[in-house]
C-alpha cells in the first residue's frame, strides 16, 4: 500500500474531495424516499393541502439539486484524481524501464512492457476512479438506507439478515473464482501485443518473403488464446449480475409478502411501506456497486502487480556504487582482464571465455570472426550494456563501473547492428547525438559519415521527415546516418557493429578515410563480416567461439594465423567468382 500512496499524496485534497461530494449525495437520496413518503401518507390521511404540497416540492428540488452538485463534484474530483494517479504511475514505469540494462528487457518482452504501460494501468486508473466515486457512496448509501429501513419497522428488516449474507457469499465465491483468470488475460494480452508489434515493425520483411498468410494465421492463435481466456474470466463474472438482481426481486417479494398484512392491519402507513421499499432497493443496489468493485479490483489487482513488477525490477547495471563518477574518458585506452560472460547466469556456457586484449587509445581496430562467436557482446562490455560476469574491462585505466553510466556513455560512440532512426526529422535524429549540435557541426559529421550527399537530394534537406524506423530511406542511407549521430557526440571511442554491411565498398573507403583523416584522436574499433573492412587496422582481433584466437596487423595474422587466412581466401575467391 504505501508503494500506491506515493501517487495519491499529491493529489490528497481531489482524493478527499471526490468522496465527500459522493456522500453528499447519499445523504439526498436517503433523505428523498422519507419527504415522498410524508406527501403519501398526508394524501391517504386527506391533509395534503397546496402549501403542504409545495414545501415538501420545494424541499426535494433542493435536495435534488444538492444531489446533482455532489454527484458532479463526485464525478469531476475522482476523474481528476485518477487521471493524474495514473500519469505519475505511468511516468515512474516508464523511467525504470529507462534505467533498464539490456538484460533487465530480456527478462520482459517488448509486448508486455507496452501492455503493462497502458491497458494496465488503464485498469489500475478505471479502478481508483470507481473507487472515489463508489468507495464511501455505497458503503454510506447500504449503511444509512439500513438505518433509515429499520427505524420505519424493526420487524420487517430481518428481511435483510438472511438476504444480505447469502448474496455476500455468493459474490465472493465468484470473484475468488474469476481473480487469477484474469491475471492470465492480462499474460494473453501481452502476447497479442508482441505479435502485432512484431508484424508491424517488419512488416517490409513480411511482404518481401510473402508470409502474409504465416502473420495472419499466428495473429489468429493469439486472437484465439485471448478470446479463450477473456471468455474463462467474463464467464464467471456473467453471473454477478443475475445473482445480484435475483437476490434483489427475492428480498422485494418479502418486503411485499411480509409487509402487506403489516399495512392492512395498520400497523404501518403505506408511505412508510413504499419508503421502506426504496430503501430496500437502495441497499441492494449498494451491494451492486461493491460487489461491482470488487469484480474490477479482481483485475485492477492483477494489472497492479504487473505494474509493480517494472517498478521494483531492480537495474542490474547501475552506478551507485562507482568511485569515480565525475571521471570522463580522456584518452580512450580499453583493456579487457580476463572476461567472462553468460546471457543467463545459470547457463554452463559462456558467450565470451576469459578474454585478455589491450588496446591503445586512438588506434583503429578491426574484430572479425564467425558469425555469433561473441563480436558483438564483446564491444557491448565497453558502455555496459552488459556487465562481465568474471574479470574486468578498464577505460584509461579504470573499471567501467566505476564511473558513472552518463559519463563512460558520453563518452562512447556506438552505431548497434540494428540501425534504429526515429520518427521526426533528420536533423532531430542527428541531434540525438548531441542536442546543441550546430548546423555546421551536423553537417560535417554527415560528410564523414558520406550521408550529406543524399540528404542533399532531399527537398527538404536534413528538414526531411523520417518514418517511424526510418522505413522511407535505405538500408545503406540509415547506416550513414546512424554513423553521422554517433560522430556528432565527439566521442573518444567510436564502435562500428557491422555498421557499414549495406554500404558500398567505395563508400565504405570514404567512411574508413574520414576516420583516419578527422578522427585519430578516437579509439575505433571496427565490427565486420568483410575482412576488407579491417584489413587497414592498426589491430586485428581474430575471434571464434567466445575466445580470441589471433591479435595482429593483416600482414602478421595472414603470416601467423590459419583462421584469419582462411577468412581471407574464401572471400577473395568468393569475389573473384563474383
Amino acid at each position: 500500500m504505501k508503494k500506491w500512496l506515493k501517487y495519491v499524496r499529491p493529489y490528497l485534497p481531489y482524493f478527499i474531495l471526490g468522496p465527500i461530494c459522493m456522500i453528499v449525495e447519499v445523504v439526498g437520496e436517503v433523505i428523498m424516499p422519507k419527504i415522498l413518503a410524508v406527501v403519501i401518507n398526508n394524501a391517504n390521511a386527506g391533509t395534503l393541502t397546496v402549501g403542504t404540497s409545495l414545501g415538501s416540492m420545494g424541499l426535494m428540488v433542493l435536495t435534488a439539486i444538492l444531489m446533482m452538485a455532489g454527484g458532479v463534484g463526485g464525478a469531476y474530483f475522482g476523474t481528476k484524481a485518477s487521471v493524474n494517479f495514473a500519469a505519475d504511475l505511468r511516468a515512474d514505469a516508464y523511467r525504470k524501464v529507462q534505467q533498464y540494462s539490456f538484460a533487465n528487457i530480456d527478462k520482459f518482452s517488448t509486448g508486455s512492457l507496452v501492455t503493462r504501460l497502458t491497458n494496465d494501468v488503464t485498469q489500475v486508473q478505471n479502478f481508483v476512479n470507481m473507487m472515489l466515486r463508489m468507495a464511501l457512496r455505497a458503503p454510506g448509501m447500504m449503511i444509512a438506507a439500513l438505518i433509515m429501513a429499520i427505524a420505519i419497522k424493526p420487524s420487517l428488516s430481518v428481511v435483510f439478515a438472511v438476504s444480505m449474507p447469502l448474496m455476500l457469499l455468493a459474490v465472493g465465491f465468484i470473484i475468488r473464482t474469476g481473480f487469477p483468470r484474469f491475471a492470465a488475460m492480462q499474460s494473453k494480452i501481452d502476447k497479442l501485443n508482441s505479435t502485432v508489434q512484431e508484424n508491424v515493425t517488419n512488416v517490409r520483411v513480411v511482404k518481401s518473403l510473402v508470409r502474409e498468410g504465416f502473420e495472419i494465421d499466428k495473429f489468429a492463435d493469439a486472437n484465439a488464446d485471448l478470446k479463450k481466456t477473456a471468455m474463462s474470466a467474463v464467464r464467471v463474472m456473467i453471473f454477478m449480475q443475475p445473482v445480484m438482481t435475483l437476490f434483489m426481486n427475492a428480498t422485494i417479494i418479502a418486503v411485499i409478502l411480509f409487509g402487506g398484512p403489516i399495512v392492512l392491519r395498520g400497523d404501518m402507513s403505506v408511505g412508510d411501506l413504499s419508503a421502506f421499499l426504496t430503501y430496500v432497493t437502495q441497499i441492494l443496489m449498494s451491494l451492486v456497486m461493491i460487489t461491482f468493485m470488487l469484480m474490477m479490483s479482481s483485475r485492477a489487482l492483477a494489472s497492479g502487480k504487473r505494474i509493480l513488477e517494472i517498478i521494483d525490477e531492480k537495474p542490474d547495471i547501475n552506478d551507485d556504487t562507482a568511485a569515480a563518477k565525475e571521471k570522463t574518458i580522456e584518452r580512450g585506452a580499453i583493456t579487457f582482464e580476463n572476461v567472462t560472460f553468460r546471457y543467463y547466469k545459470n547457463s554452463e556456457e559462456s558467450v565470451l571465455n576469459n578474454i585478455d586484449l589491450e588496446i591503445p587509445a586512438g588506434a583503429t581496430v578491426g574484430i572479425i570472426g564467425s558469425t555469433g562467436c561473441g563480436k558483438s557482446t564483446l564491444v557491448s562490455m565497453i558502455p555496459r550494456l552488459y556487465d562481465c560476469d568474471a574479470g574486468r574491462v578498464l577505460v584509461d585505466g579504470v573499471d567501467v563501473r566505476d564511473y558513472s553510466l552518463t559519463k563512460l556513455r558520453d563518452g562512447i560512440g556506438m552505431v548497434l547492428q540494428k540501425n534504429t532512426l526515429f520518427s521526426g526529422s533528420i536533423a532531430e535524429n542527428l541531434r540525438w547525438g548531441d542536442e546543441n549540435a550546430s548546423d555546421e557541426e551536423m553537417k560535417k559529421a554527415s560528410a564523414y559519415a558520406q550521408a550529406d550527399k543524399f540528404v542533399e537530394t532531399f527537398k527538404e534537406g536534413y528538414d526531411t521527415i523520417l518514418d517511424q524506423g526510418g522505413t522511407n530511406v535505405s538500408g545503406g542511407q540509415k547506416q550513414r546516418l546512424c554513423i553521422a549521430r554517433a560522430l556528432l557526440k565527439k566521442p573518444r571511442i567510436l564502435i562500428l557493429d557491422d555498421s557499414t554491411s549495406a554500404v558500398d565498398t567505395a563508400t565504405e573507403a570514404q567512411i574508413r578515410r574520414a576516420f583516419r583523416e578527422e578522427l585519430n584522436d578516437s579509439t575505433k574499433i571496427i565490427i565486420a563480416q568483410r575482412i576488407t573492412s579491417v584489413m587497414e587496422a592498426d589491430m586485428i582481433v581474430v575471434m571464434n567461439d567466445g575466445r580470441i584466437t589471433g591479435v595482429g596487423t593483416h600482414e602478421s595474422l595472414m603470416a601467423g594465423n590459419e583462421e584469419y587466412r582462411e577468412i581471407y581466401d574464401s572471400q577473395m575467391e568468393n569475389k573473384k567468382e563474383g
